[in-house]
């Protein structure tokens, strides 16, 4: 079985390893380090994305989660107090995801030290995950050969499938004005930034239905007070489990801000780039049958969701790669309040040992 102080001591070597989306490069050579030790060969690519490979019985299962984490990201000082491991409160904790990839890590490393058989597997640790799943979309899958596997990169209560998420559109767009001079001649301007505030205030944002999000989520524009700003720039997105919904959406987006860029005289220039396709996988699925098998094994009784959020399991699933993402029982993520019990991050290594038994 895994070995929970050695799980915890992995987990906060990992947290404190500064790991933005693209500077993976530190962490990626920590986590080399610890794959070579159990005697095992990883290849890496370009980007940093690594791949183990498990000898063993059957067919490999993939085992996956990402090494990057959102911002603030440096100089995490994990605290664990009370059974629960939070940052100082100036960071994210890193929980998402290097706490998967501590699971991963040690339900491997218990399942080889207890010698014996075992199942094979390919373990998968992705880059750029955070930034629109850079790292998975960028991975040569023609190396694998799994067709199924499991992903630890979901929070909430531990025990949660993730049976399907959606496509996402992203939009980066640039409202371009006329500059002058606010005190002596705004009426000679056009002021970039109320076109692009005319836009948003006609743009449907937010939840838009149960299958349908948007979102503009940075804006940057103008250089003095005393200057009518010529130029705005923002990116945003829209997701949706249905793909006319989706299409329907960022059309609606469009509009409003050619709307507002013709009603003041202003150019728009918009930029989509299509992220990543929408999933579901069926619960008769045998990955999801072996999921739930264990989950129940474990006293844990499975709940399958489908998830407003992306994953790598997204880019696996256009590669016809049936794989589940399950919860590692992390919460508040993407704030500086996130944290995890040391009693999930347990449960998630067991899990993933458990997975590692040889096929029956």
């Amino acid at each position: 079985m895994v070995n929970t102080e050695r799980l915890l001591a992995t987990f906060l070597d990992l947290v404190q390893i500064d790991n933005p989306s693209g500077g993976e490069g530190p962490i990626a050579a920590q986590i080399s380090q610890l794959l070579e030790s159990l005697g095992l060969t990883v290849e890496h690519d370009a980007l940093h994305n690594l791949i183990a490979r498990v000898p063993g019985e059957g067919a490999p299962l993939l085992l996956n989660a990402h090494m990057d984490s959102v911002a603030p990201c440096h100089g995490v000082r994990p605290i664990v107090a009370d059974g629960v491991v939070r940052s100082s409160g100036d960071t994210v904790l890193g929980a998402d995801d290097l706490a998967g990839v501590a699971a991963i890590l040690e339900g491997l490393r218990a399942r080889l030290e207890q010698g014996g058989p075992h199942r094979a597997a390919e373990i998968v640790f992705t880059v750029q995950e955070e930034v629109g799943l850079r790292g998975a979309a960028q991975l040569d899958t023609s190396v694998l050969v799994a067709r199924e596997g499991v992903t630890f990169d979901s929070g909430g209560d531990f025990g949660r499938i993730i049976v399907g998420a959606p496509s996402q559109d992203s939009l980066h767009v640039v409202v371009q004005g006329r500059a002058a001079h606010a005190g002596v001649a705004p009426e000679r301007g056009i002021n970039a930034i109320v076109v692009a505030a005319s836009a948003l205030a006609n743009m449907p944002l937010g939840r838009i239905d149960h299958e349908t999000t948007a979102n503009i989520g940075i804006i940057k524009g103008g250089d003095a007070t005393n200057i009518v700003p010529e130029r705005v720039e923002l990116w945003g997105e829209a997701r949706s489990h249905d793909q006319d919904k989706l299409v329907a959406q960022v059309q609606t987006m469009v509009a409003a801000l050619e709307a507002a860029a013709r009603g003041s005289g202003a150019r728009v220039q918009i930029e989509i780039t299509h992220k990543y396709d929408a999933y579901r996988l069926s619960a008769d699925l045998p990955i999801i049958q072996h999921l739930s098998a264990e989950l129940r094994a474990m006293g844990c009784e499975p709940v399958l969701e489908i998830s407003g959020g992306g994953s790598d399991v997204n880019i696996f699933a256009q590669h016809a790669m049936q794989v589940a993402n399950v919860s590692v029982g992390y919460r508040e993520i993407h704030s500086t309040t996130e944290h995890i019990a040391v009693a999930d991050l347990e449960r998630a290594a067991e899990l993933a040992w458990r997975l590692l038994a040889p096929p029956h």
